[in-house]
């Protein structure tokens, strides 16, 4: 199937492509702005399935509007009208052509020359009314404000909100081409309003999404990172990560040392504990303390460990070794006070994970001696 990408040097076109060619997609022909006309007729003449994501939204004139978003967009179906075959088009427009405005009327009239071409040829033709679309590889002070508050929270910048509370309605970039992606082997169902719809989106207000994005810079110091495994959450940590540059895809956590080998804390989360690693010395043994309701997961990376563990009421005992490279969890439990200590002859490393953030006030960690 031969495909053709309209604005390929845009947005959501680096994206789709990148996709449709993890796909298996061979032939992905992308046009942009600097494609000479003839050879984008001659592009359109031998397509098989066309994704019309070019369009101009931010012009210094106005009249770009007319020219950029209608005008190409009917010399797109024109092209394709000529070569006398029903061949899909999908247009990316914005849920802007509801309003009266300059780009919303411009963008509308290409929807309608779509629909046009739609009728006059029988081929399928696909028109999604995108809001905000955000995620990596958006242009900061022109796609939109997600990636302007990426891009300057990011280099240090300020950001401007002039009103917290006013609602933004996003859509991420990886959901969208994932819609896409589908059109060519099986198209998506079109909602009643005849339009096809990318889910999900996310309503939230401008002074939250800045919030949020100004948390994950913070992290960084706090080492306390939000829940970033789901939902807008996830999607706003993935941008904001892209625009890092790349002398900040590195940074340092605070690492205490003394005569035993340090100690260093790597990750915090609000509601899932936090990890952690440690190094003994041959010989040395760390812990002697129990815990009410805090637990661990200690895993031996390097070195041989030995565990000691004693009920502090019934005095009962249990010990176990475990080395490195064995992948075994070793779980300390409430009411068990419990040591580690390296028995063999190179340094032991440990990674550790605790249900919760330590707390100077309230550390839930009582010194109690194993073997007494």
């Amino acid at each position: 199937m031969r495909i053709i990408v309209t604005g390929a040097d845009g947005f959501i076109g680096k994206n789709l492509q990148v996709r449709l060619t993890e796909l298996g997609h061979a032939e992905v022909t992308g046009i942009t702005r600097n494609t000479p006309e003839a050879v984008r007729d001659q592009a359109l003449a031998r397509a098989d399935f066309v994704f019309h994501l070019a369009g101009v939204n931010r012009p210094q004139d106005p009249a770009e509007f007319e020219a950029g978003n209608t005008g190409l967009t009917e010399q797109v179906c024109q092209a394709l009208k000529a070569t006398g075959r029903r061949i899909p088009l999908v247009l990316a427009s914005s849920t802007q052509a509801a309003q009266d405005n300059a780009y919303g009327r411009s963008k509308l009239a290409a929807e309608l020359a779509v629909r046009r071409f739609g009728d006059e040829t029988g081929s399928p033709v696909h028109v999604f009314r995108l809001t905000n679309v955000f995620g990596k590889w958006a242009r900061p002070n022109y796609n939109s404000a997600v990636a302007t508050f990426c891009h300057n929270i990011a280099h240090g910048l300020p950001i401007q909100v002039n009103n917290p509370a006013a609602p933004l309605r996003l859509v991420y970039v990886d959901d969208v081409v994932g819609h896409l992606v589908q059109l060519p082997g099986q198209p998506a169902p079109v909602a009643e309003s005849g339009f096809s719809q990318v889910n999900p989106v996310y309503e939230t207000t401008v002074g939250e999404v800045a919030r949020v994005l100004q948390s994950f810079a913070d992290s960084r110091a706090t080492l306390i990172t939000p829940p970033v495994g789901a939902g807008l959450v996830r999607a706003l940590y993935s941008t904001y990560i892209s625009y890092l540059p790349p002398e900040q895809f590195a940074y340092s956590v605070p690492s205490h040392g003394d005569a035993r080998g340090v100690f260093v804390e790597m990750l915090k989360t609000p509601d899932c504990g936090q990890f952690s690693y440690f190094t003994a010395h041959p010989g040395v043994m760390r812990g002697e303390h129990y815990h009410h309701s805090k637990t661990e997961k200690f895993l031996v990376i390097k070195g041989t460990a030995h565990f000691g563990f004693r009920h502090i009421v019934t005095g009962q005992k249990h010990a176990l070794v475990t080395r490195g490279g064995e992948a075994k969890i070793v779980e300390t439990v409430p009411g068990w006070t419990h040591n580690i200590t390296n028995v063999g002859d190179d340094d032991l490393i440990v990674m550790l994970w605790a249900n919760e953030i330590y707390d100077r006030a309230n550390p839930d960690t009582i010194s109690m001696k194993v073997d007494t």
